[in-house]
């Protein structure tokens, strides 16, 4: 996760491509069976592989990213994580993220002095603070409806 992230963003050659790929490969993921894939180049051999239908799922979750112009970093699940590298998957600063830590909002270890925190409670909290923004904009939509504020 240490790569500069500017050099992740697609260039605008490469958003169309994963937005055409990824149009063509939808069409194939309607079950939950694996893929067989066949490998095309001018110098070798051509090869099939077979994927699993939930790797197959997440190559289409990133050429959607991509599609959109998005850089994409894949982090294993179980994978502990810098400060940084935790507050730039909140999009937080390091400082703000230090004090979720520090309210023990998201579990960590020390190492040395150094803190660790799994990607997948990062991930957790992360879902928790959305499902809170969600829950916040159904009410405030639900008050505008109640005093007709031009929302119909």
């Amino acid at each position: 996760m240490n790569k500069d992230l500017s050099s992740l963003v697609p260039s605008h050659r490469e958003v169309e491509l994963a937005e055409k790929s990824g149009r063509i490969l939808s069409a194939y993921i309607k079950s939950t069976k694996n893929f067989t894939l066949q490998l095309v180049s001018n110098k070798k051999e051509d090869k099939r592989i077979v994927l699993p239908a939930q790797a197959l799922q997440l190559l289409l979750g990133i050429l959607k990213e991509m599609s959109h112009g998005n850089a994409v970093s894949l982090i294993p699940i179980h994978a502990e994580l810098t400060t940084q590298e935790a507050a730039d998957v909140l999009n937080v600063s390091r400082p703000y993220f230090i004090n979720l830590l520090k309210e023990g909002k998201i579990p960590f270890r020390k190492v040395g002095t150094k803190r660790r925190i799994l990607a997948k409670d990062v991930l957790r909290y992360k879902a928790s603070i959305e499902k809170k923004r969600f829950k916040t904009l159904e009410s405030l939509a639900k008050q505008a409806q109640e005093f007709n504020m031009g929302y119909e």
